[in-house]
């Protein structure tokens, strides 16, 4: 059998229903939602964190981001660059290094995110090649981040380059997709794009920002501007599948696209309610679009809950690599559920966040919250938006999730809260930084 490629796509502080095949607006997702008709979506499918570093950490080790200092950071901030603790060991196993080490040509074209050099990487987590920023949000004209440092890099070396970022992001995935014509190794494509996290600008923003010189446009933005932004996503993301299609490899090609954590500001959560930083549902839940014109079917949807992490299993996988015995893999393959979205398992889901002492767990149906200390119960299959505490109805139900949840935590390592960098407000937490 021939091995797949992988193209993963993740987008930034997308809400649940900002794209038309999740019935929120209309016009701005095109190729997405044609993506969604020829292929399977997801309509419970969860961000690992409703925050950027720890998903990635977790998408990109398969393991519970909580495992490693770096992935507990709420996030990673442009005022930890340089620090040699904050960031992903370059000796843990990665699903770029493993599928490197298996013979795939591996390469991130966009948002890093996990650490800063000289001690953190993509070439040093399993990556051969790299284009993008290394911290959270950066400029879309400038490539500056929010201390007004240059944060554009082709590799390890600063890349001087003009245009609208999310354009030069589409363009290298295109770009990488188009060498690999004519050539019989598989590869992996990362394509975490920027957008549509702030600043809010678009491609017909530039000369503007340029003449005030602005670094971060945080202040600003509107439901239009953040729509424009997805869109102009969307574009890129029709050029890559059309770039697959070109050189022949669109037929075995897995392509995922979903969203790092819930969405912001301008963003459209319905029905959920919550947004990035909560572990409501609008914190957490994320689009979810899976193609693979070999092994799935068009048109399909699942219900079932699946976690960022769970992509990394089923990479792996479908390309018959096996993980490193010292690192066991959190996430579980959906290899299964790709060809039958009907079928369903049981699995328990879990989140903590150190910002206001969040703990959700969801549990079948059922969903626990705590929220610095006040508890409660969900039930998600008739109560989406969380409106109705079954807490004190269903006291034996809280207790036994609650101890369950308390279970799952004492298998994770514990850092003091001195090792944390969490700022004291959501305010702090709102600024330039992830």
């Amino acid at each position: 059998m021939v091995r797949p490629n992988f193209v993963f796509i993740l987008a930034d502080d997308l809400g649940y229903a900002d794209l038309g095949c999740y019935g929120g607006r209309s016009g701005c997702s095109p190729e997405l939602d044609r993506m969604a008709a020829d292929g399977l979506r997801f309509t419970h499918g969860y961000s690992n964190s409703p925050v950027c570093s720890p998903t990635r950490f977790a998408l990109l080790t398969g393991r519970w981001q909580y495992r490693l200092r770096g992935g507990n950071d709420e996030p990673i901030a442009s005022r930890h660059r340089g620090d040699p603790v904050l960031g992903l060991p370059p000796a843990h196993p990665t699903l770029a290094s493993l599928l490197r080490d298996a013979g795939y040509a591996t390469a991130l074209a966009g948002k890093w995110h996990m650490g800063f050099l000289p001690h953190f990487g993509p070439l040093k987590s399993g990556y051969q090649a790299f284009f993008g920023p290394m911290s959270g949000g950066v400029d879309y004209f400038t490539h500056k981040d929010s201390s007004g440092v240059h944060d554009l890099y082709d590799g390890e070396t600063d890349a001087n380059r003009t245009g609208y970022l999310t354009d030069l992001i589409s363009d290298r995935a295109v770009e990488f997709i188009g060498r690999r014509t004519g050539s019989s190794e598989p590869f992996l494509l990362s394509v975490h794009y920027t957008a549509p996290h702030w600043p809010w600008e678009t491609r017909a923003d530039e000369a503007e920002a340029r003449r005030i010189e602005k670094i971060f446009h945080f202040d600003g933005g509107s439901v239009a501007t953040y729509r424009t932004m997805i869109r102009e996503m969307d574009e890129g993301i029709g050029r890559i599948l059309y770039a697959l299609k070109k050189t022949g490899a669109d037929e075995n090609t897995l392509v995922v696209f979903t969203s790092d954590n819930g969405g912001e500001r301008f963003s459209d959560t319905w029905p959920l309610v919550g947004k990035k930083m909560d572990l409501l549902e609008g914190g957490i839940r994320v689009p979810y679009i899976v193609r693979w014109p070999a092994r799935v079917k068009p048109g399909g949807e699942t219900a079932q809950p699946v976690l960022t992490m769970d992509w990394t299993a089923t990479f792996l996988d479908a390309a018959g690599v096996a993980p490193q015995r010292e690192y066991p893999l959190d996430g579980v393959s959906l290899l299964r559920l790709l060809e039958k979205p009907d079928a369903t398992f049981e699995r328990d889901l879990f989140w903590r966040m150190k910002y206001r002492n969040q703990k959700a767990m969801r549990s079948g149906e059922w969903k626990y919250l705590s929220i610095e200390g006040d508890e409660f119960l969900f039930n998600l299959a008739s109560d989406e938006r969380e409106r109705a505490n079954h807490a004190k109805r269903e006291p034996q139900r809280l207790a036994a999730l609650r101890a369950r949840y308390a279970a799952w935590q004492r298998t994770l390592p514990e850092f003091s809260d001195s090792t944390f960098s969490v700022p004291a407000t959501k305010a702090d937490l709102a600024t330039p930084s992830g």
